[in-house]
Parts: C-alpha cells; structure tokens; sequence
C-alpha cells in the first residue's frame, strides 16, 4: 500500500460541520447494508468531489473505516485540490491489469481514511468502470472497510455515473444550490432510474 500525505484540508466552519456529521447520521440510517455508496451531479463544478472527500473526512473522525474511491478517470480534480503527494499508481492501473488493488491503495496521514486515486486517463472510461474488475474491486472493499464512497463524474455529462451506480448499494446527488433547473435534476434521476440505482437523497 502506498502512503501519501493530504497537505491541504479546507477548515470547515461549525454550521458546515455539523451538516456533514448529519449526512453521515442519515447515511447511517439507510441500513446496515448501505456501505458502497457514489455521488454524482448533474455538471462539472457542483461541489461533489468536496462532498466526497468532508463525507469521509467525516465518517474516519466518528471511527469508521473509509476509503474514498476517485473513480472520475477522465478529468480528476481530486489530488491537485488536496496537495496530496504524488502516488505511483492509481484506480486506470488496476483496471487495465497493470497492477495489483494493495498497489492502487493509499494509505494518508489522516486515520481510517484510505483513497484509490483514478490514475493517468485511460482510452476506455466506461469500458473499465463497466467491467468485472470494477465489480470485484468493490466486493473487496466492501470486506474490508465500513464505506467504501465513490466519486464519479458528472451524470449530465458522461454515462460513468450510471455504470458505477448500478453496482453500488446507492447513490447521492449533489446539486449547486441555485444554479441547476429542476428539469436537469429530474434527468439525471431518470437515468440513474433506468439502471436499477437507488437514490438515497441529495444534498
């Protein structure tokens, strides 16, 4: 397992806090069985990728096993936003067959709270992330964390969201407050739909 160190983690105030200590309680509350869970949005910039890292972030702190899954392989934002060091190999790495899943894992400098990052971009996106190896990937975390949480690309962009959500026990949507119609909300819930996924809320 690889170890890199998170240099920058936003301070987040104690309203922003305790909203993210209630999505952990409500995710909490949809069951025992509820542990591989993805978030998606409708465009780029919603804020998902920040939901996914303080979701986490949150879940270590109250004891809870993590790992964070960047599974957005075609424009990752997440290592650059956290200054995390460089790791060697990541999620495409796996996928493709190039290296083992304890090759891909990240251990950080903050406790209970692992990530897989995506890796160099890779040819095939959704061909990797629609495969078994994918599937079984999850299956193994599933054994050996308390949550695994995925974090995809936009579903009003590219169909990966779907694909990832249709193995996982369910998905959040996150929205931009006052910038995303309804409309657009409703089609990414109809897709998401389509595919068998449960929605578990949104934020």
């Amino acid at each position: 397992m690889q170890n890199v160190v998170i240099r920058s983690i936003e301070r987040l105030d104690f309203r922003t806090k305790e909203a993210y200590k209630t999505l952990r309680t409500n995710l909490s509350f949809a069951g025992k069985n509820v542990k591989v869970i993805s978030l998606t949005s409708c465009t780029p910039n919603e804020g998902k990728t920040s939901v996914s890292f303080q979701l986490c972030l949150s879940l270590a702190e109250s004891g809870k096993k993590t790992i964070l899954v960047d599974a957005d392989l075609r424009k990752s934002v997440l290592r650059g936003r956290y200054k995390a060091n460089r790791e060697k190999y990541g999620l495409s790495h796996y996928l493709s067959g190039q290296m083992e899943l304890d090759d891909v894992c990240c251990r950080t400098n903050v406790n209970n709270f692992d990530i897989i990052f995506a890796g160099p971009v890779p040819p095939n996106p959704s061909e990797l992330l629609g495969g078994d190896a994918f599937r079984n990937m999850l299956e193994v975390l599933r054994m050996k964390y308390d949550y695994v949480i995925v974090d995809t690309p936009p579903l009003g962009s590219v169909i990966d969201a779907a694909i990832v959500g249709a193995i996982c026990d369910g998905t959040v949507i996150v929205v931009e407050s006052g910038a995303i119609s309804y409309k657009f909300v409703q089609n990414v819930k109809e897709q998401l739909n389509k595919v068998g996924c449960r929605i578990l809320g949104c934020v």
